[in-house]
């Protein structure tokens, strides 16, 4: 008889199913947008996105909160966000504008989706240079413009002009911009602010004046919502090249060791 005991097979983990429902649901939000697009429901389409962006934000914090977290949920996350602010924008600006490219010829036809597939591309290389500097890059700073407000910057173009009635027929010439810039900037060393070192927990205590402001935000953004999310989303858009080049001019102005200030 053997002294050594049967080996059990490992049992399989379960999977924590709060945090994991608020990113389907987000993964679900952009499936809808790109179902919406095909539709022609171009406004609904970018609502969807920015309902995504939205549980996008909640389902780490909802994990942090109840102890969740997870390898699992980690590479869940990057999925879904692949459909949500990858895929859903891109076909979203194809089927809205960028498809109209095709009426003037095969070369403008694969302009036009070119455009969509570098965003869609820059977004899954964002996503995967992201995954791999987890616990190494400076947390208060975004390397290149996070998939979310990129696609926050598309959509809420989109968004805007299905309010003001522009068709994306008329703005065929003007979508491949819209699409590759934000593409090429999620891609690019630009630093972001990340916002991650405001005092936003639930044990953090703020000053009364942080209310204020939220409140002001929330009034501002009822009033025209597409208009307002276009404007701050395109300033953040601008941030990251100006807050780079104002950080290299800050360097060079430093004086060097040994040298006299």
């Amino acid at each position: 008889m053997s002294d050594s005991l049967p080996v059990r097979p490992p049992r399989h983990r379960g999977i924590y199913l709060l945090p994991n429902l608020f990113t389907t649901g987000a993964m679900f939000a952009g499936f809808y947008a790109i179902i919406a697009s095909i539709g022609g429901r171009f406004g609904d389409a970018a609502v969807a996105v920015f309902i995504a962006a939205l549980l996008d934000g909640m389902d780490g914090r909802v994990a942090r909160l109840t102890g969740t977290q997870s390898e699992f949920g980690v590479q869940y996350d990057s999925l879904s966000d692949l459909v949500s602010f990858g895929l859903a924008p891109a076909l979203v600006m194809y089927t809205w504008s960028l498809s109209t490219l095709r009426d003037f010829g095969p070369l403008w036809g694969k302009l036009g989706w070119a455009a969509a597939f570098i965003y869609a591309a820059c977004a899954a290389l964002r996503l995967a240079r992201f995954n791999t500097q987890v616990g190494v890059a400076d947390k208060r700073y975004f390397q290149g413009l996070a998939s979310p407000a990129a696609a926050a910057v598309c959509m809420s173009f989109v968004w805007s002009m299905e309010k003001w009635s522009v068709p994306g027929t008329d703005l065929c010439f003007v979508t491949p911009w819209i699409a590759v810039i934000p593409g090429l900037l999620m891609v690019s060393r630009f630093r972001y602010f990340s916002f991650k070192s405001l005092p936003l927990g639930d044990r953090q205590r703020v000053p009364f004046v942080w209310v204020v402001v939220a409140l002001l935000l929330l009034l501002v953004l009822s009033l025209d919502p597409p208009r307002v999310l276009l404007a701050g989303f395109t300033i953040y858009l601008l941030s990251g090249p100006a807050l780079t080049l104002w950080g290299l001019a800050g360097h060079r102005r430093r004086p060097r060791r040994g040298e006299r200030a």
